[in-house]
């Protein structure tokens, strides 16, 4: 991938993610609809790199298919060396090393494993809403409810002390941000790494009945990953595993806030497949990630019409897929009805997000809960107060301050 280019390079091209409107805050950037139109890809400046930015439907899944184009981008950023010694982690290796790591953590992520732990799940939405609601009016929905919900889950997985939620939930948040110096976002990956380090020795020493604990059994001790390969890649679940399913929980509230037909829909529904279907839809139409998923060519290759050369980087633009007209009819217009699966939100092909069964489950009963118990939840803020997170690699709101 390119290194940091001078300004004679930069000069005139767009700084990929874009702004999203103050007045649109929920929908992409309007310039992606002319890059999805025009010919071949575009290109822009995505984390101080040139990159090609892909951006219809069809042409991010074949990227994300494609063999000559690797998901092995770190150490190939100016500024992202993995450093002498440091393990992979699994969303940045190419098959097979990274199905074989995949396999080893799948079995925490199946629809039976998260089948057994929804009421879990519905015990923690359930106890996090009366905390929230014996505070009293106003509360943050971001702080009460959506962040503490996922946080949890994703201890509880791992073998993670809840306890030390603030710790991590503070490196994440400096991780995430697009206008941080690097050198800080390095500083705080390095931080939460040398957390994940110290908890797997204690998990060695005091084992329990956790993902963590389960690797070290199963794999560590059978010679087949280290140590320290359980840790980064216990720091890449606990990272992800809460800061995106959080940041989807506040901004889907906050879209039904501002459409009460379908926030009606979801709220007095019991049929589950209804509720399944809605979450399915603001995953598509939201869709939050929108500037983490990198790759690079090891070789020329051709996406969209655009010759792509080896070493040349790009970026899968999945908002602006997952309203390409060539995927979905009206794709602008929020249906809860239709049919909403195959959406890249989660990405596409073997690297798909490991977590998607479990981030629809805590969503499908967080959302619905929420509005049930809080029938009158509305805004304490004027809607153009928020502040929407397009300074960070997921999107969403700050704070969302709510009464009910």
């Amino acid at each position: 991938m390119s290194t940091v280019p001078d300004a004679n390079e930069t000069a005139g091209l767009p700084v990929f993610p874009g702004e999203r409107s103050a007045r649109c805050p929920f929908d992409p950037p309007s310039e992606y609809a002319q890059w999805r139109e025009a010919e071949g890809l575009r290109r822009a400046v995505w984390n101080g790199h040139t990159v090609w930015v892909v951006s219809r439907f069809e042409d991010i899944k074949a990227a994300m298919t494609d063999p000559r184009i690797s998901a092995d981008v770190v150490g190939r950023l100016q500024g992202e060396e993995r450093g002498a010694g440091a393990p992979p982690i699994f969303p940045r290796m190419d098959d097979p090393e990274h199905a074989r790591l995949r396999r080893m953590l799948t079995k925490d992520f199946t629809v039976k494993r998260v089948q057994a732990m929804r009421p879990h799940i519905q015990e923690m939405v359930d106890d996090f809403l009366d905390q929230m609601i014996g505070k009293g009016q106003p509360a943050d929905i971001v702080r009460d409810f959506a962040l503490p919900v996922p946080s949890l889950v994703i201890s509880l997985l791992l073998g993670v002390p809840y306890a030390d939620h603030e710790l991590f939930q503070q490196h994440t948040s400096v991780m995430m941000s697009l206008h941080r110096p690097q050198q800080e976002r390095t500083a705080a990956s390095r931080a939460l790494f040398g957390y994940l380090r110290e908890l797997v020795a204690r998990k060695e020493a005091e084992p329990g009945n956790d993902l963590i604990s389960r690797l070290l059994r199963e794999h560590v001790d059978a010679g087949e990953i280290d140590r320290d390969t359980v840790a980064m890649n216990g720091h890449i679940l606990l990272n992800a595993g809460h800061e995106t399913t959080a940041n989807m929980i506040a901004l889907a509230t906050l879209f039904l806030l501002r459409n009460p037909d379908d926030l009606a829909r979801i709220r007095d529904t019991d049929d589950p497949k209804v509720v399944a279907g809605a979450v399915e839809e603001l995953l598509r139409h939201l869709t939050i990630v929108h500037s983490l998923v990198a790759r690079i060519a090891v070789e020329d290759v051709t996406i969209g019409g655009q010759l792509i050369k080896a070493g040349e980087g790009m970026v899968m633009n999945l908002p602006a897929g997952n309203r390409d007209p060539e995927f979905l009819l009206d794709p602008d217009v929020f249906d809860i009805g239709r049919a909403a699966r195959g959406h890249v939100a989660f990405g596409h092909g073997t690297h798909q997000c490991i977590g998607q069964i479990l981030a629809r489950a805590e969503l499908e009963i967080a959302l619905p809960t929420l509005l049930r118990r809080l029938p009158g939840l509305q805004l304490a803020v004027p809607f153009e107060e928020l502040r929407f997170r397009g300074d960070m690699s997921i999107y969403g709101v700050h704070e969302l301050p709510v009464t009910w």
